[in-house]
């Protein structure tokens, strides 16, 4: 009997599930899960979360006291929130979960450091290993030197909104666990600068995320590519070989859905085998590379202006929710 798609994909990747929807990991059983604030805030909005959304909150208001602002106590509160979900999230799936530090810190490093530290220090509190969770930091220089620092001291890290081979290498000579470019957000740039469809090979984003995988199979770095942010299967099934693919539950669906032949697109032995010019990386290079990329300079600016909006969002949310907690309570 013929397989379907997602089956053969597991066979020559780690599939990992984009979403913070716990139902849909129940579902898809991915190996480990990511998260980030829009994800988290769509969740956040079931109705069968809301007990976890509350009792994060209150917890959050009786640490920080009555004196505390209700956007101190929903600051708190995201962390927590994260925290929450990720450790239900660990109940599901057998390997790690990716946790985000707070995109508005993507340029400083001294802060980057300390929130991801304590990110890890309430994972220990629950009692949940570094083993199992990712610390999720965008690809600034600012951020792959704080992600330095981080996996030195055992902190694994993976290096979100990367789109350019300078914010690759970077990571890759960091020490970083995993890097996650962005595949559909490369797609989507190009489309809206050339007026172009692409499909398949063609498709820039699959390109970007094929480059990196050979670059670092060729020079031997342990450094992980999980391909992520996909528009269609088509995208999917060119990465097939890829370290990871993080995927919507749509797109899951949609796999599962599919009966027919799944070759291996990406792998170890062909990239090694490549004639590949080896790029040294310094801050003046990455500086140099990032603005002559104008898709990268773009996205990654959009990118950490989105997840910063959606984390104003977030906690705009857990604030109103906080007030009408406190209202219920004094009644």
């Amino acid at each position: 009997m013929p397989q379907n798609l997602l089956e053969q994909l597991r066979s020559y990747t780690v599939v990992v599930a984009d979403t913070g929807d716990i139902e849909a990991m129940e579902k898809f059983r991915p190996q480990d899960a990511t998260t980030n604030p829009s994800l988290i805030t769509a969740a956040a909005q079931l109705p069968q979360y809301q007990p976890i959304v509350d009792g994060v909150l209150l917890e959050a208001r009786k640490e920080l006291g009555s004196s505390a602002t209700g956007a101190a106590v929903a600051n708190l509160g995201f962390q927590r929130l994260a925290i929450a979900f990720g450790k239900k999230i660990l109940a599901i799936v057998p390997g790690r979960v990716s946790t985000e530090v707070d995109a508005r810190l993507s340029y400083d490093t001294a802060a980057t450091i300390a929130q991801a530290r304590s990110i890890i220090k309430q994972y220990d509190a629950e009692g949940i290993g570094r083993k199992r969770v990712l610390v999720k930091i965008a690809s600034t220089w600012e951020g792959i030197r704080a992600a330095e620092v981080l996996e030195r001291e055992g902190i694994h890290c993976n290096l979100t909104l990367l789109f350019g081979l300078h914010q690759a290498i970077a990571a890759a000579e960091a020490g970083v666990t995993l890097v996650s470019p962005f595949v559909g957000r490369i797609l989507d740039w190009y489309k809206n600068d050339t007026g172009k469809d692409f499909h398949g090979a063609d498709d820039p984003g699959v390109k970007s995320v094929t480059t990196v995988y050979n670059y670092y199979k060729k020079f031997g770095y342990k450094t992980q590519v999980m391909g992520a942010s996909f528009r269609n299967i088509g995208e999917i099934t060119e990465l097939a070989g890829c370290d990871l693919l993080t995927i919507s539950p749509q797109l899951l669906t949609e796999l599962e859905a599919t009966v027919g032949e799944l070759p291996r697109k990406l792998s170890p032995a062909v990239a090694k085998a490549m004639r590949i010019e080896k790029i040294a990386m310094d801050k003046a290079t990455f500086d140099a590379m990032h603005a002559a990329d104008r898709m990268a300079t773009d996205k990654l600016k959009e990118g950490i202006e989105g997840f910063s909006a959606a984390l104003v969002k977030l906690e705009t949310l857990l604030a109103q929710r906080l007030a009408e907690l406190e209202i219920k309570n004094r009644n």
